[in-house]
């Protein structure tokens, strides 16, 4: 539901007024790109994260006017769109804004939204854009934003009116947010944010065909797979990221409980459902738990909720639970339904409704032999590591990590091998906040990303996770964390490599090591002085818990370099072109 915050709109933004004599004042004329801020307020935005160029200079010329609307100056546009999708991702029904200028601006924009794209995380960006009767001729910055971006944005408008401008804005973020959420562009001609128009926002709810609310999930549908769950001798559910959008992680719970079936998830419904859990599993596919692959494949109904079934969870297609007997796909996405997996039975639905009414309809089981199977497999197969050199293991320095998180912490995870490792070393009692770049696996993800989150959970312990190959790639944030005081505790699990190509080469590519020797890095602890903030650094256990301890009590960003086992590898993996029951554990 959107609200209109007027107790935060400053003096200019107001569009009509009563006058003495009780009749409405005639709307005000307003500025593009006043009108541009005024809806971003109305759509109870507080924070953007931006970077201004010629095309977008109007925008930051009345932005000081709406001091409701907190800006934070990123050093890359990259850096700020990983914000905005960091802001969202952390804070449930928020929409992460984004600002950059025409043409490189724009297009350093790219990567930010493909990565919100795939994780379905709503974001708007408003990019400016030369004057709308220079477009189409190669003016200075100019750039096809729209064609750029179309293949990783829900929607994209480019504004062509000065009257459309409001209209738009209200648009996008109802799309950005409704049914499966994602990235929405607005393109914004600079002479249309300078032209002069009556400032009216549109009232009520915003109508598309192409967006329209969820169905409600079919009665019938569910009758039938409440039946299923009461016939199952085998059942398994496996949550995805779709589970933590809908905020259905009650729901999950109360049917795992109800009807004792064991949980696994997707990298991205990690922290949907809790560790410790007598019905959790583990991560499932490509590098999750050996016992909940078993489990996956041992099954004879499967319930998918809110995942998108790509090659990370079922690896080899052919190998995907093939005793299933009923695969049951429920998503809000009917894109998804079959794309990859035929179900038997689908429900396309929001998570947290299809769920609650679920549960109406199954009726309670006690503990069956199946859940001992799962103790048995859990006890032969359990995510571990073995320390053979003697050198700082990356998972100790994870439990001394998410010892101090009392299941509260917000935990950000980057690309490679520390994804992995953070997200099987992941132990909260409750459902929590574990975000990563899953869909694109994108490096450079997790330390922006880290600044929104932060931002939006000001209250909140935040902790990023990053190798030092993708920590670089965005490494100039440090001055956006610096300059805001963003009190994040990055967490660099340094190899001195690709750590995952690395590992891919010496296991898949005839142990052949190409391109992957990342021993020119900086010095973190001598970077974090240049940029003016603490950092600390050590290869030993022993310094491990004392250094998190010192960094949770500083107020600020503090960096946190580990010189790990430069040969650790992830375990279990289930080797390229293998199947689920492949896997191959620590030795």
């Amino acid at each position: 539901m959107i609200t209109t915050r007027t107790d935060q709109r400053s003096s200019a933004a107001a569009s009509t007024a009563a006058t003495p004599d009780g009749l409405a004042e005639p709307p005000r004329m307003l500025t593009g790109a006043q009108i541009a801020l005024e809806s971003l307020i109305r759509e109870g935005v507080d924070t953007i994260f931006g970077y201004p160029g010629g095309a977008n200079l109007w925008l930051y010329r009345h932005l000081p006017d709406y001091p409701a609307l907190h800006h934070v100056l990123v050093r890359h546009e990259q850096g700020g769109a990983h914000a905005a999708d960091g802001y969202a991702r952390s804070k449930r029904g928020s929409v992460g804004v984004v600002f950059a200028t025409s043409g490189p601006g724009a297009l350093n924009l790219v990567t930010g939204l493909a990565t919100a794209y795939m994780d379905s995380v709503p974001v708007v960006a408003i990019t400016g854009q030369v004057s709308s009767t220079a477009i189409g001729t190669d003016s200075f910055q100019e750039s096809d934003v729209i064609g750029s971006t179309m293949s990783v944005v829900k929607h994209s408008y480019l504004i062509t009116r000065v009257e459309d401008i409001a209209p738009t804005i209200k648009e996008a973020f109802h799309i950005a947010r409704s049914g499966r959420p994602g990235p929405v562009l607005v393109d914004f001609p600079k002479d249309l944010q300078a032209a002069v128009t009556a400032f009216n926002y549109p009232e009520g709810p915003v109508r598309r065909r192409s967006y329209p609310a969820p169905p409600r999930p079919d009665p019938a549908k569910l009758r039938q797979i409440a039946e299923l769950i009461k016939g199952a001798k085998r059942p398994v559910i496996l949550a995805g990221r779709g589970v933590l959008i809908a905020g259905a992680e009650e729901e999950l719970a109360e049917l795992a409980h109800q009807a004792h079936i064991p949980v696994g998830w997707t990298l991205l419904g990690t922290g949907a459902f809790p560790v410790t859990d007598p019905m959790a599993l583990q991560m499932v596919g490509f590098m999750g738990a050996g016992y909940t692959n078993k489990a996956v494949c041992e099954a004879d109904v499967l319930i998918m909720v809110g995942m998108r079934c790509d090659d990370r969870v079922t690896t080899r297609l052919d190998s995907f639970a093939p005793r299933v007997e009923h695969l049951v796909h429920i998503d809000i996405d009917p894109a998804e339904i079959g794309k990859n997996v035929i179900p038997h039975v689908s429900v396309v639905a929001d998570a947290k409704v299809a769920l609650r009414e679920l549960n109406l309809l199954v009726e309670p089981k006690r503990e069956h032999a199946w859940l001992t199977q799962i103790d048995q497999w859990k006890e032969e197969h359990p995510v571990r590591f073995t320390n053979h050199t003697g050198l700082l293991q990356p998972q100790q320095v994870l439990e001394e990590m998410y010892a101090r998180c009392e299941d509260e912490a917000i935990v950000l995870a980057d690309v490679g091998q520390n994804q992995i490792w953070a997200a099987l070393w992941f132990n909260y009692r409750k459902p929590g906040l574990f975000l990563n770049s899953g869909g694109t696996g994108t490096m450079g993800y997790a330390f922006p990303a880290s600044m929104g989150a932060k931002l939006a959970n000001p209250h909140k312990t935040v902790f990023c996770v990053t190798g030092e190959g993708g920590f670089v790639m965005n490494m100039q944030e440090m001055a956006t964390m610096v300059e805001n005081n963003i009190d994040v505790n990055v967490v660099i699990l340094n190899n001195s490599s690709l750590g995952m190509v690395r590992q891919f080469q010496d296991d898949f590519y005839d142990g052949v090591r190409s391109a992957v020797d990342l021993t020119f890095t900086p010095d973190f602890v001598k970077l974090g002085d240049a940029f003016g903030m603490k950092a600390m650094s050590t290869d030993r256990l022993e310094d491990v818990g004392p250094m998190l301890d010192e960094a949770m009590a500083h107020k600020g960003p503090v960096l946190l370099n580990f010189n790990i086992d430069p040969n650790a590898n992830v375990y279990p993996i289930v080797p390229l072109g293998m199947g689920m029951l492949d896997f191959v554990e620590a030795s």
